[in-house]
């Protein structure tokens, strides 16, 4: 059953895109309704790829662009997991850090990440360090809040009943608090690694020598819609792997919580088979 719905939804997924793209052919290619400046056809995008695969485009070909802001992203993702979800473990745990902590973090959490760029460039110059900074700020927030609310999800008598054992600190920590707090951490990671991808375009207009936001900057510059549609391409993808790569580890952080889905998905069709059966009296 499980394995049955799980291919209907591919199967769906598929069926959508094959209607995108057709609609997509006919307006652009067959019927004219939507003309190249405004939006470019399927053979214009599938030529601006060529180009900046094989010849290259804004100083560099596809996989340097793709590599360069991949790995801007993960280094500012990984610095605001370093120091987002221990902070927000804390202040969910300790009231005092929170009293301490919490109205900094209220002051910060309202200003846009866009708005970091002017003191990243006064800070750090218009290296790659400004561009990891502003990411950092994009991401730092949800990981803080969720890791901060997986604490307080936490069932009391977990605590309890750690504490009526005599569970030392760090060993509550590693085996009480952090697991119990992993599905909203992981909550927040999505968020930060989307928050990334977000801020990715503004802040590779710092000074940037290669990368897809360099690529949308300089093909906007150009007038160049095609090459527009493949740097945005360019950016689902790569987020869309490195989503795919958080949820394969998620998986393997809390496999618990995949064996309990799957039961409950169980439970749930055998008692759907149980209603629809009719009784032996009847």
């Amino acid at each position: 059953m499980h394995r049955s719905r799980d291919g209907r939804t591919l199967w769906i997924g598929v069926a959508t895109f094959a209607t995108v793209f057709a609609a997509w052919y006919v307006l652009t290619t067959v019927t004219h309704i939507i003309g190249g400046g405004r939006f470019p056809s399927p053979a214009e995008v599938w030529d601006a790829l060529r180009q900046i695969t094989v010849v290259g485009y804004a100083d560099a070909r596809l996989p340097t662009h793709i590599l360069q802001s991949a790995t801007l992203v993960l280094l500012g993702f990984g610095a605001a997991v370093c120091v987002g979800v221990p902070l927000g473990l804390a202040m969910g745990w300790s009231r005092s850090v929170e009293a301490f902590v919490n109205p900094t973090f209220l002051l910060i959490r309202p200003i846009p990440p866009l708005a970091w760029i002017p003191l990243a460039i006064v800070w750090l110059g218009l290296g790659d360090a400004a561009k990891i900074l502003v990411m950092w700020f994009a991401a730092f927030v949800p990981v803080v809040i969720n890791s901060y609310a997986g604490v307080r999800t936490i069932e009391p008598h977990l605590i309890e009943a750690a504490r009526t054992l005599g569970v030392k600190r760090w060993m509550f920590v590693r085996e009480v608090l952090i697991p119990g707090a992993l599905p909203m951490i992981f909550t927040g990671l999505r968020l930060s690694l989307q928050a990334c991808w977000t801020t990715l375009v503004a802040a590779e207009l710092i000074g940037a020598i290669a990368g897809l936001g360099h690529v949308l900057s300089q093909s906007a510059l150009d007038i160049f819609p095609a090459m527009i549609v493949v740097g945005m391409a360019s950016v689902a993808i790569a987020g869309a792997a490195l989503t795919v790569l958080l949820g394969a580890i998620e998986r393997r952080a809390m496999p618990w919580r995949l064996d309990f889905t799957r039961n409950a998905a169980r439970r749930r069709n055998v008692a759907r088979l149980i209603d629809s059966t009719p009784s032996a009296a009847t």
